[in-house]
């Protein structure tokens, strides 16, 4: 049984990532700052209430797992949220090294995927203002992120859309650009990201690397 540490596990991707590693029958550590808002009951549940900026405090509440799932994500609405994203990541990937988990899966954003060659999706025209920090945020993380050696990491930029829907467990996988469907769409519901996820901890395709999904 996998022993799974779960970073924003109240957040909208975490909710969906708690959710199919508990039908999955892992145990799992749920870690956020209030996790009074978990309304899961399983006896392969455990929360830690944690502020991730406390990173000896977050190290201890990893130990023991054998991966870790970020969900971190720094708040839409926060003025600081470029930085607070960077600061809060990098303190993450900080305390998993501290804690001795070597599988560290972080969940990104779609703006580094690329649209053409040399032209990331964030640094395009059309991409969204509002979604910009954050994006640019995620983008200069990834570039963090590959310079890790000691970790066992993958980054997960989600399609373009990401909703929520059904599970259906099927989907296509791609690595730096977006994976469009016929009709031109890049989309893909949480449920099914959260299935892509679990799988890339049982299957290690993507160690080292960044991927991507849609349907």
């Amino acid at each position: 049984m996998m022993k799974l540490a779960l970073i924003g596990a109240t957040g909208f991707v975490g909710k969906a990532v708690l959710a199919e590693a508990l039908t999955r029958g892992y145990a799992v550590t749920a870690i956020a700052r209030n996790t009074q808002t978990i309304e899961v009951n399983s006896d392969k549940l455990t929360t830690a209430a944690v502020d991730i900026f406390d990173t000896g405090k977050l190290a201890a509440a990893l130990e023991g797992h054998d991966a870790v799932v970020s969900s971190f994500n720094a708040g839409w609405g926060n003025p600081n949220l470029y930085n607070d994203f960077l600061k809060g990541s990098e303190l993450i990937q900080q305390a998993v090294k501290q804690s001795g988990v070597k599988r560290l899966l972080v969940i990104g954003g779609a703006g580094s995927l690329y649209a053409a060659p040399g032209l990331q999706l964030v640094d395009t025209p059309q991409f969204p203002a509002e979604w910009k920090a954050g994006a640019t945020a995620a983008r200069d993380y990834l570039s963090i992120l590959k310079k890790e050696e000691d970790l066992d990491w993958t980054f997960l930029s989600p399609a373009i859309n990401l909703h929520p829907g059904e599970r259906t467990g099927k989907f296509r996988l791609g690595t730096d650009e977006p994976v469009f469907d016929e009709a031109g769409h890049a989309d893909i519901s949480v449920e099914d990201m959260a299935v892509a996820i679990l799988d890339e901890l049982e299957n290690n395709q993507f160690v080292k690397r960044r991927f991507t999904l849609g349907y």
